[in-house]
């Protein structure tokens, strides 16, 4: 059984594929037979297929596809059509949203015109998969914590490029598309309005983020930690306990004095890593809309020192002072 304490999964059960259950005549829309993957099995359950798309997955995937190819070829011409350049300089490049001057008008399509139509169709992408996302929990007979969930990050992102921006009037607030240059934005975002580590949202959305990796660490290896004794088998340790959660149980009792249950842990982890994102979004939504300079903010109620004032103290020459020539 030691094979089995491994970061991968060393053991890998097989058994005739599995089709999921019946879902109607909308079984029909199940892509591709059931094959079996070796290196899929190092790493989770080792069958793939079938696929279910369905109308708003194959329309998610096209919106979202349209979105990728504007994206793509607009900093591919940005480069005049280099393939060489477009590949060393990728990390860089960017397709940018209008500038101030348009406020929200649809600009040309040259001057933020092809980010409103990228932006149009990613969003449309990722509304039409979040349906999606809600439909099939509803059609397995599952909770809709996965879409809610889902919901939460989509807050955040409609609050970067679409809510904020309406707010504030222009276009020309919401992030541009790239890898570098949108962090680049984030930074000139905070130093814009003050410091962003001064936004009290901004500090829940750091102490749920790291307050997640934690609580998934802290499951993930208990977990492992009682593999050798079916701790994996989750679902059914809820409702037959026995020696991996009984285990598991009085370790955390013994170490800390209370322990999550096996159904528990998951809802405060869930929570937790929702939240990063949730009281991210207010922290942004906030910011240039309700406060202009987090760091006066923080002066004024207390959270951060006011810098000193240097024309307290009188700034003497240093020609006049002993030893100078």
């Amino acid at each position: 059984m030691a094979e089995y304490q491994n970061i991968f999964t060393r053991v890998q059960v097989r058994a005739p594929a599995d089709p999921g259950v019946p879902i109607g005549v909308e079984d029909y829309f199940r892509v591709g037979s059931s094959r079996f993957s070796y290196w899929a099995g190092k790493f989770g359950d080792a069958q793939i297929g079938p696929i279910y798309l369905g109308a708003t997955g194959v329309l998610s995937l096209v919106f979202g596809f349209l979105a990728f190819e504007i994206i793509g070829l607009n900093m591919w011409a940005s480069v005049n059509w280099d393939p060489i350049e477009f590949v060393r300089q990728l990390p860089w490049l960017a397709l940018e949203p209008p500038p101030p001057e348009y406020g929200l008008r649809i600009p040309p399509l040259h001057d933020g015109g092809w980010w409103l139509m990228a932006g149009f169709f990613l969003t449309a992408s990722i509304l039409l998969w979040w349906l999606r996302t809600y439909n099939r929990a509803k059609a397995l007979g599952m909770g809709t914590h996965m879409a809610w969930a889902f919901a939460a990050a989509i807050w955040l992102y409609l609050v970067l490029g679409f809510i904020r921006p309406l707010l504030m009037g222009s276009w020309s607030e919401a992030v541009p598309f790239g890898i570098f240059p949108h962090l680049d934005w984030t930074a000139a975002f905070s130093i814009r309005y003050g410091n962003l580590f001064y936004n009290p949202f901004h500090m829940l959305s750091i102490v749920f983020l790291y307050g997640s990796t934690l609580l998934f660490a802290m499951h993930g290896a208990t977990v492992l930690a009682v593999s050798r004794y079916g701790g994996d088998r989750e679902i059914d340790q809820i409702a037959d306990r026995g020696t991996a959660s009984e285990r598991a149980a009085l370790f955390w009792r013994w170490t800390m004095g209370f322990n999550a249950t096996m159904e528990s842990i998951h809802r405060w982890a869930l929570w937790f890593a929702v939240l990063t994102v949730i009281t991210g979004g207010i922290g942004i939504l906030l910011t240039g809309t309700v406060v202009d300079n987090w760091y006066l903010w923080a002066v004024k109620h207390g959270v951060a020192p006011a810098y000193p004032d240097i024309n307290a103290v009188p700034v003497q020459d240093p020609t006049l002072m002993g030893g100078g020539q």
